[in-house]
């Protein structure tokens, strides 16, 4: 048996209030399935119908009863042929209600030597719910798996009276069981707009009943409001929760707290991809198509020889020698810290900013059964949460693991009983990981350019009109209830592309369209505010200056004038208007020492300015070097300078710049007979920034090749230049 296998059984209704919703619950189911055969292929899933106009499952023909539920199909193992069934489900004509019965089942236990019958009275409800029940119930008398009902309706038919006892009795007796058989129930009640409108007290009702098994079963229920939410409600596996760390949170040497840490969210990955071998006999059923992969190591003078895996040895390059590393030796130099979690102080939370960790979410809880932990824990929380402080703290979850994790606490303070306090962790950033986009306040700009009361009025309302979590209304697109979109049309491909080897990429699913683009319908609805913040700005075209080459080069780096220019752009004025408190940082690059005064400046995150003006202070300051050179004394200079330069664009994803300037500067070399410089950056291999340095360059590697090829005059001009200068000099030495 594979380790984790599971045995689902999906209950949907298929009564008239579903048909509406039915094309999305095929799409649903098919997909859960299509996953279940890349992941957990020896899964096994049954189908069991309601609200059917026909009756067939095994309670009716044992006991009777249990009329217009259907097996759709009995417990076995996933197949294609499943995904199809899912994928034309038949329309009921009755309402999918619940009826109860009171039967009895007759358990019969055999041994060796005792063999005795045992009548017991079982009380069950909602004939669907039983008839899955039963299914798994017999199954795992022969099968050792995790047994899952999932349950799919929208819960708005009355339920009618049992023949005995309360509807609330009847539910409790039915959870008691299901605990009892280890058997869990995920409940999926799908409302949509139309099924709000109908009778609120039988929905209340009902809704009462579901948190009644959710209470005391291994229950859980959702609702959804739409097909989005839908598709991310019903789930492929059932992970059980595994920990990461079980230890002591070490808060001083005198206090520490029994811990345990358990990995509450992960990033949903591709699967697994491996190669497949098309030689296998296809006669041969139980063959492995398999790609067995083997290496050899061999001398180079000898190849030969192959090097036996005893007589290898790792080499790290230095330079341009190999050091060898015995296994031994890099085992001995490694970092191996001691598992622990201690406390390095603590901040307040406002200090600790939301995007720094949107990533990976661990939850830390006191080892269960432990009174003491239970209550230091809770009672730890309950004061960062009353002091609005979160904990700094480091973390190793393994002996000798490689990496040291340090992260943020945030206190979880429950509102349940039942649930103890526990903390949410959190991995911090690097200083180099974090990128600060500071903007500036409109309240720095002039009052002329600052928004007017009618202005600010529509930027609110649009603001306000794509808000995904509306007061009053389920959250648009919630995190628990929104797959990811890539993966979800991958499977769909997939499982095309198994049927139909040639079959192109289909469009994009509307269910998955909702949630890659702009609700339509959300737009259309507020077409007068859209409009509304049309007209209340102007826009206008932002006109950019253009700098000849004379005036590059004829403006000092550093002056007035460049400074005048500089300040030309109303954004850089906005921002300008923010003092900048540090005196002594780079302000301009000098003549000094060009480069590092550069890389100083691009280094400044303080103001965004300071990238665009140093990229214009290198600019001009090569410029000076190239023009005011004598024979080339500068151009070494000048070449450090431009590599600083490239590699500051690329940094900085700014290839345009140094693209265009380097055009500039080679037509002014080649318009001022300063063709030496030319030639010296083409020794030295100076191109363009391409593509694949930088994204967002329009250069080709063949561009960039072809760009800095050697300058050479064309003979009609070197003829004409020689016979001047002959001239010249048959002048000088007394000719004509």
């Amino acid at each position: 048996m594979a380790r984790n296998k599971e045995a689902l059984v999906l209950v949907i209704d298929v009564g008239p209030s579903m048909h509406s919703v039915l094309p999305e619950i095929e799409k649903v189911c098919s997909l859960l399935i299509q996953k279940k055969l890349v992941f957990s292929r020896y899964d096994e899933v049954g189908f069991v119908l309601f609200g059917t106009a026909d009756t067939k499952n095994e309670l009716k023909e044992e006991i009777g009863g249990y009329e217009h539920v259907t097996v759709l199909r009995n417990i076995k193992v996933v197949d294609e042929d499943l995904v199809d069934a899912l994928q034309k489900l038949p329309r009921g004509s009755v309402p999918g209600d619940c009826i109860l019965y009171n039967y009895w089942v007759v358990i019969v236990q055999t041994s060796s030597v005792v063999k005795h019958a045992i009548l017991v009275q079982v009380t069950v409800l909602l004939d669907a719910i039983v008839v899955g029940t039963d299914m798994l119930i017999k199954f795992g008398r022969t099968n050792k798996a995790k047994r899952r009902l999932c349950l799919i309706t929208n819960a708005v038919s009355r339920i009618k009276d049992p023949f005995e006892g309360t509807k609330e009795d009847q539910v409790n007796t039915i959870a008691t069981q299901m605990t009892a058989q280890g058997i869990k129930m995920d409940c999926v009640i799908v409302r949509m707009k139309q099924d709000r409108e109908t009778n609120r007290s039988i929905m209340e009702e009902n809704d009462f009943l579901m948190s009644v098994f959710s209470n005391k079963s291994s229950s859980k229920v959702v609702y959804v409001e739409s097909p989005t939410s839908l598709l991310g409600a019903l789930r492929t596996r059932n992970i059980s929760p595994v920990t990461i760390y079980r230890g002591d949170l070490e808060i001083s040497a005198q206090l520490k707290i029994k811990v345990w840490v358990y990995k509450k969210t992960s990033e949903e990955k591709f699967p697994t991809l491996k190669k497949y071998s098309e030689r296998t006999p296809t006669t041969d059923k139980f063959g492995a198509h398999d790609i067995k992969v083997e290496y050899e190591n061999k001398i180079i003078e000898d190849p030969n020889k192959v090097v036996p895996p005893e007589q290898r040895i790792k080499g790290f390059q230095y330079g341009p020698q190999v050091v060898p590393i015995s296994s031994a030796e890099l085992e001995a130099v490694k970092f191996k810290p001691e598992k622990s979690v201690k406390l390095l102080g603590f901040t307040d939370s406002s200090n600790i900013m939301r995007h720094y960790y949107l990533k990976d979410v661990n939850i830390f809880i006191a080892e269960p059964g432990n009174k003491n932990a239970i209550l230091a824990l809770s009672a730890l929380a309950r004061a960062m949460k009353e002091m609005n402080k979160v904990a700094i703290v480091r973390c190793v979850w393994r002996q000798g693991q490689g990496n040291v994790v340090v992260g943020v606490l945030t206190p979880n303070v429950s509102d349940k009983d039942n649930t103890p306090d526990s903390f949410y962790f959190n991995i911090l950033p690097f200083a180099e990981d974090v990128r600060d986009f500071q903007f500036p306040s409109f309240s720095n700009l002039p009052s002329s350019m600052q928004p007017n009361e009618k202005q600010q009025d529509a930027a609110d309302k649009l603001v306000q009109m794509l808000d995904l979590a509306p007061p009053g209304k389920q959250e648009v697109l919630s995190p628990d209830f929104t797959p990811n979109p890539v993966l979800e049309r991958y499977y769909r491909y997939l499982n095309l592309k198994s049927k139909h080897p040639d079959a192109a990429v289909p469009p994009l699913d509307e269910t998955l369209r909702k949630i890659t683009e702009p609700d339509v319908e959300l737009l259309s609805q507020n077409k007068s505010i859209i409009e509304e913040l049309r007209r209340s700005f102007e826009l206008k075209d932002n006109p950019k200056l253009k700098k000849s080459a004379r005036r590059i080069k004829e403006r000092p780096s550093g002056s007035d004038e460049e400074i005048e220019e500089f300040n030309k752009d109303a954004d850089v004025k906005a921002i300008d208007s923010m003092e900048y408190s540090a005196k002594t940082e780079v302000e301009k690059v000098g003549d000094v020492n060009p480069v590092k005064d550069f890389e100083d400046m691009l280094s400044r995150r303080d103001n965004p300015k300071w990238i665009s003006k140093a990229i214009q202070d290198m600019k001009n300051r090569i410029f000076d070097l190239v023009e005011n050179s004598c024979d080339g004394d500068t151009f070494h200079k000048a070449l450090q300078c431009l590599v600083a330069l490239r590699k500051g664009c690329i940094l900085e994803q700014e290839p345009k710049q140094f693209n265009d300037f380097l055009c500039h500067l080679s037509k002014f070399c080649q318009e001022k007979d300063l063709r030496s410089f030319c030639l010296y950056l083409t020794s030295h291999e100076i191109t363009l920034i391409t593509k694949a340095e930088a994204p967002d360059s329009e250069i080709s590697e063949h561009e960039a090749r072809s760009f800095m090829v050697k300058p050479e005059l064309d003979s009609q001009n070197m003829k004409s230049e020689a016979k001047a200068e002959d001239d010249i000099m048959s002048i000088y030495l007394g000719g004509k």
